[in-house]
C-alpha cells in the first residue's frame, strides 16, 4: 500500500453480489450481454443510447429473406422503369429481354405461344417474364442469408443479362444499357439493407427483419410494403414519362387526303346474313394484330419520314405530308398472317388508303435486275416480297384504315399492304424504308428462322357458325363461314355433311378478288352427331388441297371439319 504525503488511503468495501432482478416469469430483466454490454471476451462495449448502432448476430428467417428478395426485385424492375421513362429510345429490362425472347425464340416455342395464347401472346410473354423475375428474386433473398455477395451477384447478372439484350437491340447505343444498369443496382442495395448477414456480428442500424431491437413482424410488413410502394410508385413514374413520347396526339392531328376516285360504299350484298358470322369489313379494334414489337412502336407523323433506297436510279426521301400529297388511292383487301391455322381466325378485312407501291418505286426508277422489294420498320424488322407484286396488285402503303388514321397497333403513321401474300412477307407496319435489292443479296427477319421467302396465301375457308361440338335442335339449320384466296378470289365453296358428297354451297357477292367472301348452306338436320367439313374453289378453278400441312414454313392448309351435336326439336326459322 502506498502512501500520499504520509496518508493512507482510504479502505476498499468489499464487494457485495447483487441478484438479478426477475420478471413475472423469472428470466433476468437485465439487458442481454450482447446488447448492452458488449460480446464477453472481446472488451467491446454495448450502444450507449436509443437507436445507437449494434453489433448483433442477424436472425433473418427463410420466409421474410425470401419475402425481402421479391421486394428488392420489384424495386429493380420500377427503378428500371423509371429511368426508361427518361428518353423515347431507352426500354425497361422486362421490355428488353421479352423482346430478346421474342427475336431468339426456337420455332416450336413460337408456334406454341401463337397456339395457346393467340394475340395475347405478348401479354403472356410480359406475365412470364415478370413471374421469373420475381422467383429470381425470392431466391437471391434466401441464398443472401448466408451469402449476402451471392445475393448481390445475381442481381448483377440480372443487370447484365438487361444490359445486353438492350445494346443488341437495332441502333440502340451505350444509352440503352441505363435502366437495367439501374435496376441491378437497386435491387442489389435493397436487398443488403432489408438482408443483412446471417450468423455474423454486423454494425448496422436495426433491420425490420432481425429479431431484438426494433424488429418485429409489424416493422418487417411495414418495410416491405414500403418497398412495394416505392417500386409501384417508380413503376407508374416511368410510365408516365414515356406517355410524352406517345403517338397518340399525332394521330389525333392527322387529318387524311381525299382520294381522287374514292370507292362505292361496301355494297350489302357481300353479306351472307346469317347469325355469327364474321362482319365483312373488320372492325379496327377487332383486326388481328401478330408482330414482333412486344411493346407498339411509338412513331410521330410530324417526325416520321420514309426512304426509297436500294436498287434505284434516285435515292430520296419524304415526310408524311408529302406523302399524303401523292396520288392516294382505297383498296378493299383482306389479310392473312402465315400463322393461321385451319379454321383459324388471324384473317381480316378493311378498307385501306393509301399510295400505290409501284408509284413509289417509278419515282426512284427501279434498276434492271432487282427482285424483291424490303420493308424494313421503325423497330427493326425487315420483310421482303416479290418485285412483280408490287406492280400486278393493288400493293399499297397505307396511312388509313377503315376511314380513319391507321391505328398505333397496325403500323402508324404508314405500312405496307401487300394482297395475295401473307403479312410477314408484304405487310411492314411502322414503315421506314423502303429498299430494293434481290432475294439472293438479302433475307428477311423469318426466313433464317425457318420460313419461306416467297408465301402466296393458301386458298382457305372456315365455318364460323354453328361452332364446333356446338348443340343446335333439329330441323333447319344455316351453317356460314368465310372463304379467301386473295388476287385469285372465290369461285365456289362445297359442303360434305357425314361423309357424303360435296355440293355447292349460296355464296354471297364478291367484292374483289383482293376480298374474302361471305357464304351459307341451309342443312336438314337430323338428331344426333353429325361431321361437317368444307372446301374451296378458287377463280381459277383449283379446289383447296386437302393435304394437311403446318404453318411453317409457308402457311397451313387442310380442309376445316367440325362436329355438330343435333338435339330432338325445331330450330328456329
Amino acid at each position: 500500500m502506498t502512501r500520499i504525503n504520509g496518508t493512507p488511503p482510504p479502505p476498499v468495501p468489499p464487494a457485495v453480489a447483487t441478484p438479478p432482478a426477475s420478471g413475472r416469469d423469472g428470466r433476468s430483466s437485465r439487458p442481454d450481454a450482447g446488447e448492452a454490454a458488449g460480446r464477453p471476451g472481446t472488451g467491446e462495449a454495448g450502444p450507449t443510447g436509443p437507436g445507437a448502432p449494434s453489433r448483433r448476430a442477424a436472425t433473418v428467417g427463410r420466409v421474410a429473406a425470401g419475402a425481402a428478395g421479391l421486394a428488392s426485385a420489384a424495386l429493380a424492375l420500377g427503378a428500371g422503369e423509371l429511368v426508361a421513362g427518361l428518353g423515347s429510345s431507352l426500354r425497361s429490362p422486362v421490355e428488353a429481354v421479352a423482346t430478346e425472347v421474342i427475336n431468339r425464340a426456337p420455332r416450336p416455342v413460337e408456334r406454341f405461344a401463337i397456339e395457346t395464347f393467340g394475340t395475347n401472346d405478348k401479354l403472356a410473354l410480359i406475365v412470364g417474364t415478370l413471374a421469373i423475375t420475381a422467383v429470381l428474386g425470392v431466391v437471391f433473398g434466401i441464398v443472401a442469408r448466408r451469402r449476402p455477395l451471392a445475393g448481390a451477384a445475381g442481381f448483377a447478372f440480372f443487370a447484365l443479362v438487361g444490359v445486353l439484350a438492350s445494346v443488341g437491340a437495332p441502333r440502340a447505343g451505350a444509352l440503352a444499357a441505363l435502366p437495367s444498369l439501374a435496376a441491378g443496382v437497386a435491387g442489389a442495395a435493397t436487398l443488403r439493407l432489408l438482408v443483412p448477414p446471417a450468423g455474423r456480428p454486423v454494425a448496422l442500424p436495426p433491420s425490420p427483419l432481425t429479431r431484438g431491437g426494433t424488429g418485429s413482424r409489424r416493422a418487417f410488413l411495414g418495410a416491405t410494403a414500403a418497398v412495394a410502394a416505392g417500386a409501384a410508385m417508380m413503376a407508374a413514374g416511368g410510365r408516365a414519362l414515356k406517355g410524352r413520347f406517345s403517338a397518340a396526339a399525332s394521330r389525333a392531328d392527322v387529318t387524311l387526303p381525299r382520294p381522287a376516285r374514292p370507292l362505292p360504299p361496301v355494297p350489302a350484298g357481300v353479306e351472307a346474313g346469317v347469325d355469327g358470322l364474321a362482319p365483312f369489313v373488320t372492325p379496327n379494334r377487332d383486326f388481328y394484330r401478330i408482330d414482333t414489337a412486344l411493346i407498339v412502336p411509338q412513331v410521330r407523323a410530324e417526325e416520321w419520314t420514309l426512304r426509297v433506297t436500294g436498287m434505284v436510279d434516285r435515292t430520296y426521301e419524304l415526310t408524311y405530308g408529302e406523302l399524303s400529297e401523292l396520288d392516294v388511292v382505297e383498296a378493299d383487301i383482306t389479310m392473312t398472317c402465315v400463322s393461321n391455322p385451319v379454321g383459324g381466325d388471324l384473317v381480316g378485312h378493311a378498307r385501306w388508303l393509301g399510295v400505290l407501291t409501284r408509284d413509289l418505286l417509278d419515282r426512284a426508277g427501279v434498276r434492271r435486275g432487282a427482285d424483291q422489294v424490303v420493308g424494313r420498320s421503325a423497330d427493326g424488322y425487315t420483310c421482303g416480297f416479290p418485285l412483280s407484286a408490287a406492280y400486278d396488285r393493288p400493293a399499297l402503303v397505307a396511312i388509313g384504315m377503315n376511314g380513319e388514321p391507321l391505328p398505333l397497333r397496325h403500323g402508324f403513321p404508314a405500312r405496307l399492304v401487300t394482297p395475295g401474300i401473307y403479312g410477314y412477307v408484304g405487310g411492314t407496319k411502322w414503315l421506314t424504308e423502303i429498299e430494293v435489292t434481290t432475294f439472293a443479296a438479302f433475307d428477311q427477319y423469318w426466313v433464317p428462322r425457318g420460313y419461306a421467302a416467297a408465301a402466296p396465301i393458301k386458298t382457305m375457308t372456315r365455318i364460323d357458325t354453328p361452332r364446333s361440338f356446338e348443340a343446335v335442335p333439329a330441323g333447319r339449320v344455316v351453317v356460314g363461314g368465310v372463304a379467301w384466296a386473295q388476287t385469285r378470289g372465290i369461285e365456289a365453296v362445297e359442303i360434305s355433311i357425314d361423309g357424303g358428297e360435296f355440293e355447292p354451297v349460296q355464296l354471297a357477292d364478291e367484292l374483289t378478288a383482293e376480298s374474302w367472301r361471305q357464304w351459307r348452306h341451309e342443312w336438314d338436320a337430323t338428331p344426333g352427331r353429325h361431321d361437317l367439313v368444307v372446301r374451296a374453289v378458287d377463280g381459277t378453278g383449283v379446289t383447296q388441297t386437302v393435304e394437311r400441312a403446318e404453318v411453317v414454313p409457308d402457311g397451313a392448309s387442310g380442309w376445316m371439319s367440325l362436329v355438330v351435336t343435333v338435339s330432338d326439336g325445331e330450330a328456329a326459322t
